[in-house]
């Protein structure tokens, strides 16, 4: 039996002159999590569109296609492409299950939601010949008894960040503007790996260097307490993402984080004013002390990735603003984006009752576009100008040279200069190792830049290949609950 599981990419992913680094970062972990249900006989091609083209000649049995909103016209004709030469099917992910109906008349199977269950009733239905138009994920979420995700199908060297995982599934919070609301509708909307899965997945992972790609890595306090424990020693270094709840509380899990070797971490701060956090309804950064939780991440010789979200109800101010205080917090990198509707979420349906939707061209839906009018004090193009120019004020020379030195220590202060400057100054850089397919050998610079900033990094067994596994954590640490840029 022949597979085929597909990621179809953007247009500008595929340009064969310009290849952003952004789409070159991380493998289709939720491909090659399906993949391990799939029978060892089978034979799988597994294609990320972003690091290389796709061959539409071939013919196999089954085909699983992921789909975001920002590709999902590719993937219908890439789905329609391959139903007319013979194959069967399937169409899965955020924006299925946002507008299944949408969906469906691409496809012969479907998916809603997370796949850990549907997959494995979809394969024994098609197997004995009754496979389902529809399979919807529900009550029965868990992450406990998942298979290892099959990274040998994973094409290592074509991306820079190859040893991503998660190890939760979804965000304990609901904002307005998410969405996995949608995505996890019907069902647990926050659950977690066993602390001893979640280990024994990184321990298949070589090199140093691991990506979470959770939403929330700090969401559950059990979990991660035991999560950095037993990774405490392996001289592992990591990034990942959670709230400014989580980093403001005292409960000693950052610290261990920060000694398990968390050294950069994203943020979502996303608007300066309260009223925007409260309309979407966002009430965990409500009250927060911002530059407290900055503080106490710098503190940790941890850099901060802050997100900012622009066009929820701002004046032609908000830009130069959020950037003038981002710079004057030492934030290391900043995302901006343009506040964008997606199907399934309330802000969604807020826009659309409203009639504030300009369209509905879901390849435009990419936070980079205005797709919706703003609110009353700023125009669409006011928008768009204020959103690329906060990029390029905050990625000029002169304010990443004035974050940087808001750090004490020299070695803070170009490793800070470093890692801003390497990720937005050398683009050109980044498409010629894309091209030349040398991104592997970058990997040991990131790993530099994300070294300690005092001190040096604790004395540990090098993690240079698969590791043996380690001991198990106390029963205490474990998580036995039945279960994410």
């Amino acid at each position: 039996m022949k597979v085929k599981l597909i990621l179809p990419a953007l247009t500008e992913a595929t340009n064969p002159y310009w290849r952003p680094i952004k789409y070159s970062l991380f493998p289709p972990l939720g491909l090659a999590t399906l993949a391990a249900y799939l029978p060892p006989d089978w034979a799988v091609d597994m294609q990320d569109e972003h690091v290389e083209p796709l061959r539409l000649d071939d013919a196999p049995d089954l085909v699983v296609i992921q789909v975001y909103i920002t590709n999902a016209y590719r993937a219908y004709a890439l789905a329609d492409h391959y139903r007319a030469r013979g194959a069967y099917v399937c169409l899965g992910g955020l924006h299925v299950t946002s507008l299944p109906d949408e969906a469906a008349p691409h496809a012969d199977s479907i998916f809603l939601g997370p796949g850990e269950e549907t997959f494995p009733a979809f394969l024994a239905d098609w197997r004995a010949g009754r496979a389902r138009p529809r399979y919807v994920s529900g009550a029965g979420r868990t992450l406990v008894g998942v298979p290892p995700i099959r990274r040998d199908l994973i094409k290592r060297e074509r991306y820079l960040v190859p040893n991503s995982l998660v190890v939760t599934r979804g965000c304990p919070h609901h904002c307005d503007f998410c969405y996995k609301d949608a995505f996890f509708a019907g069902g647990k909307s926050f659950y977690t790996q066993t602390v001893d899965d979640a280990l024994a997945e990184i321990n298949r992972l070589p090199g140093r260097h691991l990506y979470f790609l959770d939403d929330h890595l700090l969401g559950n306090v059990r979990f991660a307490a035991g999560l950095f424990e037993g990774m405490r020693g392996l001289g592992r270094l990591f990034q990942g993402a959670a709230t400014v709840d989580s980093i403001l509380r005292d409960n000693g899990l950052l610290e261990k984080a920060a000694q398990a070797g968390l050294r950069s971490l994203f943020v979502g701060f996303e608007t300066l004013s309260p009223a925007n956090l409260k309309a979407s309804n966002k009430p965990q950064n409500l009250g927060r002390d911002y530059a407290a939780a900055i503080r106490r991440l710098h503190d940790l010789g941890i850099m901060v990735n802050g997100s900012f979200v622009f066009g929820l109800d701002d004046r032609p101010s908000v830009f130069d603003r959020t950037v003038e205080w981002a710079v004057k917090q030492g934030i290391t990198t900043a995302t901006f984006h343009i506040a964008t509707p997606y199907p399934g979420t309330a802000l969604f349906q807020q826009m659309e009752a409203q009639g504030r939707l300009l369209h509905r061209r879901w390849n435009e839906y990419d936070t980079r576009t205005v797709v919706c009018r703003p609110g009353p004090h700023l125009t669409a193009r006011q928008l768009k100008n204020g959103y690329d120019q906060a990029y390029r004020d905050f990625y000029s020379w002169t304010n990443i040279t004035r974050a940087s030195l808001v750090h004490d220590t020299l070695r803070h202060q170009l490793k800070h200069f470093a890692y801003a400057g390497g990720w937005k100054k050398f683009e050109p850089l980044w498409n010629f190792v894309i091209k030349t397919r040398h991104l592997d050998a970058m990997r040991p610079l990131l790993e530099g830049i994300l070294s300690k900033v005092r001190g040096t990094d604790e004395k540990a067994r090098p993690a240079v290949g698969p590791m043996p596994p380690t001991a198990s954590a106390p029963p205490e640490m474990l998580l036995k609950l039945p279960v994410l840029p």
